[in-house]
């Protein structure tokens, strides 16, 4: 596997042929494979997972299902996981599991250890030992498991002992992270009773979408009032079944961004507008900026303006936050300021990324200003820099396109990129490569 401390990104622009056009293609969706893999562990029977991604984070969410005893068939090589579902029941009684730094396996796996009966000791590692946990496990002592915290209250390491759920009313607050709503509609198959989960908060409702829409794929039913509060009728059953994982928009949008610093023209290949994830908005983002776009049947084709020349925006990025970063690196090269707001919870992600980008913005000499909901980039032209990833892979993907048209752009612990799309920058440079020729 490709490995280097440092990245030095190869600056393109104005140093190649803008005619030509670039097919790229992405490994499979971390939010899909995630939960796939969830509901196949409660389904009645084996399901088979195709498209599926390998990277840190399902490779730790993976072995976790198998530490607790469930049967798997794993082939990297063809992107497939077999899982042996069990209606909801948990092979072991009694295990201990580490999620990494994976959010979707420490919250999923929570919930579902949680109301199953049994006794589970969950660790991470030290970055996700300082994420949210405390409002899902709050909702879970509500329901009745005792939680045994080990260090800080509301934190990981912990010890659940579950029981199954026989209460009809509970109430979660996602203002810092819809997964934990995810996670207890997903394990909602072990209540014991119709129940009614009403909700805190709206943040990362396109990830709540995406939850009830495959859910419903394998053959569960939630009902959802206006009010957003989420009915689940007991006694349903996921349905063992072959199912086919989308490639990850989260990682086409890095190659979509990229036709617009450089004027070019992009095809994600499989990446349609029916997707089940958010980050599909970013698109129309992009459109707005001045780019075209248009569905082919290979995938999305986008294709940048003119000499990269392309408009500063306002964009809401509820819907689709983990792009913030994205923007935030195509932005100094706005004819405007670019302002991105509706994206305050992540500072409370990989790092605190609202932070990490207003300070290496400013180390390349670029005017950009913070407030609680998000930040304000005004043009400019990035100097030669060392870019500081946190430990958070979208630092180490998003900034990188900056480098494409700023000379003198490198990239601390590129390899952080292995939590979603370990090959990040081998597909980079084979584009980088294509370009040149």
């Amino acid at each position: 596997m490709w490995k280097q401390e440092v990245y030095e990104v190869k600056t393109l622009f104005n140093k190649i042929n803008t005619n030509k056009k670039v097919k790229v293609s992405v490994p499979g969706s971390k939010s899909i494979t995630n939960r796939a893999l969830l509901i196949a562990t409660l389904a009645d029977g084996i399901s088979e997972l195709k498209g599926t991604l390998f990277s840190d984070d399902s490779r730790h969410f993976l072995q976790c299902v198998q530490e607790l005893g469930f049967e798997t068939e794993v082939d990297e090589a063809a992107c497939m996981i077999k899982v042996h579902g069990l209606k909801g029941k948990v092979p072991k009684r009694e295990a201990a599991i580490y999620v990494g730094s994976a959010g979707t396996a420490a919250r999923f796996l929570t919930a579902f250890l949680g109301v199953s009966d049994g006794v589970y000791k969950l660790d991470a590692s030290e970055q996700m030992r300082k994420r949210p946990m405390a409002p899902l496990l709050h909702t879970l002592e509500g329901l009745g498991t005792e939680v045994d915290y080990e260090l800080e209250e509301g934190c990981f390491p912990f010890t659940l002992r579950g029981k199954p759920v026989t209460k009809d009313q509970m109430s979660v607050n996602i203002e810092k992270s819809s997964q934990f709503l995810s996670a207890l509609l997903i394990a909602s198959t072990c209540f014991k009773e119709d129940v009614t989960i009403s909700l805190e908060g709206t943040h990362g409702m396109a990830y709540i979408d995406m939850t009830i829409k495959m859910m419903k794929q394998f053959g569960l039913e939630v009902r959802e009032s206006q009010a957003h509060q989420y009915f689940i009728s007991k006694g349903q059953t996921y349905e063992a079944k072959q199912y086919q994982i989308e490639p990850d928009v989260s990682a086409a949008c890095y190659f979509y961004g990229m036709a617009a610093l450089l004027g070019i023209e992009v095809v994600v290949e499989n990446v349609f507008f029916d997707s089940l994830q958010g980050d599909i908005q970013f698109i129309s983002f992009l459109e707005e900026m001045g780019c075209s776009v248009e569905e082919t049947p290979e995938g999305i084709c986008v294709k940048g303006p003119v000499d990269g020349k392309y408009k500063g925006i306002t964009a809401d990025m509820h819907a689709c936050s983990d792009q913030a970063i994205t923007l935030a690196a195509l932005a100094p090269f706005a004819d405007s300021p670019t302002i991105i707001k509706g994206i305050g919870h992540i500072k409370y992600q990989e790092s605190n990324r609202i932070k990490a980008i207003t300070t290496e913005l400013r180390k390349m000499g670029i005017r950009c200003e913070e407030d609680e909901d998000g930040v304000t980039i005004y043009p400019g032209e990035p100097t030669a820099a060392r870019v500081e990833t946190y430990d958070d892979h979208r630092m180490a993907m998003g900034f990188s396109l900056i480098g494409l048209r700023a000379e003198g752009v490198t990239i601390s612990d590129p390899m952080c990129c292995r939590k979603t799309f370990e090959k990040y920058f081998e597909v980079l440079e084979e584009v980088v490569m294509s370009l040149r020729d």
